[in-house]
């Protein structure tokens, strides 16, 4: 077993969430000009790689197979709607509603996997989706549609979490992986040739930057959660709405206005609360 190592696992961790915040911002460069689904290829083709490499092709045997094909598909859905809500939104005002995810998890997992829900998760909970309400700011303005789009990210994000839990009582992290990649790999290469758009050579920079920074960060994650546990490093998780909202402000000019900041800090508090209430239950200091 791998030594715990917990200052690397934080640094590592921190590391991929930068890594996905800028393959986010590579992908809002791409959205404008190439269809979502050609860019998920190429991503599926490097990420396949990556996961072939990593768990060997025998890992492909599951005992759940539908269930684990299933799961692929919704994360593939799911990648794609975010795409699209950096089509229509600033990255910050995107990952600020994405960040209710594991709270929506938390609510799924009691209401579905007979998890403890105690009093301080649900408030947490509650709280989460309140912060939301200064982003979206109903009753002031007239709502922005696509503000819904991360929303059904998050859930649908929330929703994939929630099946990794319950096919991993069954199949092992390697198998989930190989799925996780071949299943989307599939599912784009049925559709892309129907929306190929040839690209420019810096777009084709652009692709296989966001398939080798999403692989290289998902590597990074993995390589964190040898050194600590999970739990221990969801509060990291949160710094991708750090890096999000630096990325948007240098790179695309979008600076989060004062609602935006609050929400997103009333939604990270409540995670952090969420995080802080399981540590305690279990024992942790």
């Amino acid at each position: 077993m791998t030594a715990p190592r917990p200052g690397l696992a934080a640094l590592l961790a921190s590391l991929s969430m930068a890594g996905f915040a800028s393959m986010d911002a590579m992908s809002k460069f791409l959205v404008r000009d190439y269809p979502i689904v050609q860019t998920l290829w190429v991503r599926y083709v490097i990420f396949t790689g990556f996961a072939l490499l990593v768990a060997g092709p025998a890992a492909i045997r599951s005992a759940r197979p539908w269930l684990q094909a299933g799961r692929g598909v919704l994360a593939l859905v799911e990648n794609g709607v975010f795409v699209l809500a950096f089509f229509y939104l600033p990255l910050a005002d995107t990952h600020a509603i994405a960040a209710t995810s594991p709270l929506m998890v938390v609510a799924l997992s009691v209401v579905f996997l007979r998890e403890h829900g105690g009093l301080g998760r649900w408030l947490a909970v509650l709280a989460g989706f309140a912060g939301v309400l200064p982003i979206i700011r109903p009753g002031f303005h007239a709502l922005n549609w696509p503000l819904a789009i991360p929303l059904a990210g998050a859930l649908l994000w929330a929703v994939y979490q929630v099946l990794t839990r319950v096919v991993a009582r069954t199949d092992r992290s390697d198998t989930t992986l190989l799925w996780t990649a071949l299943t989307g790999l599939i599912g784009t290469s049925l559709l892309v040739p129907f929306a190929w758009v040839p690209p420019t050579p810096s777009a084709w920079a652009l692709m296989a930057g966001v398939g080798i920074l999403g692989t290289l960060s998902h590597a990074a994650l993995i390589k964190a959660l040898d050194h600590a546990e999970a739990a221990a490093l969801q509060p990291y998780a949160y710094t991708l709405l750090v890096w999000a909202t630096m990325l948007g402000a240098l790179v695309f000019g979008d600076v989060p206005d004062g609602w935006t900041i609050a929400g997103g800090g009333i939604v990270v508090l409540s995670g952090l609360w969420t995080w802080h209430r399981d540590r305690i239950e279990k024992g942790h200091t």
